[in-house]
């Protein structure tokens, strides 16, 4: 059973992506004494980029796993509290929000930032997980430079996957995109780019059955494709499958409690990180699913921590 006295806290922030860490960095700056609560994965998406070059500050590249864990540091040393957890209820309805974990936490706030991001969707087809990080991955720039001459597939139809494909071909021998429908939902120009590429070609009505490999070396040797229109199955020889079929945000736990758009994205007010409730914030990627950067989702987080201070100080005016 809970204990009787509540501890309420400034501020709780759940995430611990760009967004989160950045959000407990300006927070404990503030003196708003943060809690952190990580969330399903300590870090976020970009531990599962091997090699990051485009954020600022860094020579050369850093691989996301340690770019994470530098900023995990930090956050530590300005005296974030960072708890292990996941948030799986929470109560908005009033002040002090109420936030429930799997580990039967309660947490008191009197405002909330939301940094949960959002995750890679995947093919649920037979031999993907085994395969995961062996050959099938679903980050073209992440892991693009280990199929250096080799033949992959990108799985998807939209902008994402035609993006993928086109970086890739810095790299690769080939990409075959495999995509379920009789014609890319690309826009045009990046369309044009992909029909003029002569190391891609498009496989239209398909599907990925399952994902082939070998054990000894651990990797991918193919793609088992089945045409949607005429049953007829086929091999695909890959050594890489990225999956581009899209992302979901992670806030199936806030359903009903604050406005999400149609694709289930927190609606904030443009500009800002005010949610429909005020005293909650969200910032990066579960807010934002334009651009899906570090350092658009850290400039978020920051946004997000300066907006929680200055309410919570009118607050107490």
């Amino acid at each position: 059973t809970m204990s009787q006295r509540k501890d309420i806290h400034k501020v709780l922030i759940i995430g611990s992506g760009p967004a989160g860490y950045t959000a407990g960095i300006y927070a404990a700056r503030a003196g708003l004494s943060p809690v952190l609560v990580s969330g399903f994965e300590v870090g976020g998406q970009l531990t599962l980029s091997e090699d990051v070059s485009n954020f600022p500050g860094f020579v050369g590249s850093v691989r996301g796993p340690d770019l994470m864990e530098t900023m995990r540091q930090q956050v530590l040393n300005l005296g974030v509290t960072m708890v292990n957890d996941i948030i799986v209820e929470v109560d908005f309805a009033h002040r002090p929000f109420e936030c429930s974990s799997e580990n039967h936490n309660a947490f008191y706030a009197d405002a909330v930032l939301i940094a949960t991001g959002a995750s890679a969707k995947w093919l649920n087809v037979a031999g993907e997980d085994k395969f995961r990080g062996f050959g099938v991955s679903v980050c073209a720039t992440c892991d693009g430079f280990f199929y250096k001459n080799k033949h992959v597939a990108v799985v998807g139809g939209g902008n994402s996957a035609a993006e993928e494909a086109i970086y890739l071909t810095n790299f690769v021998r080939s990409v075959t995109i495999v995509h379920r429908r009789e014609q890319m939902r690309a826009d045009k120009a990046l369309f044009d780019q992909l029909a003029q590429n002569h190391k891609i070609n498009i496989k239209y009505n398909c599907v990925v059955e399952e994902v082939l490999g070998q054990d000894n070396p651990k990797g991918v040797t193919g793609l088992r494709l089945k045409n949607v229109r005429t049953d007829k199955k086929e091999i695909l020889d890959v050594s890489g499958v990225f999956v581009a079929i899209g992302h979901k945000p992670n806030t199936d736990v806030f359903k009903n409690h604050l406005e999400l758009d149609k694709d289930g994205y927190i609606k904030t007010t443009m500009g800002t990180c005010k949610t429909s409730i005020p005293g909650i914030f969200a910032s990066g990627d579960v807010q934002n699913p334009h651009y899906r950067q570090a350092i658009i989702a850290a400039g978020s987080g920051a946004i997000g921590a300066l907006e929680a201070e200055r309410f919570l100080n009118k607050r107490q005016d």
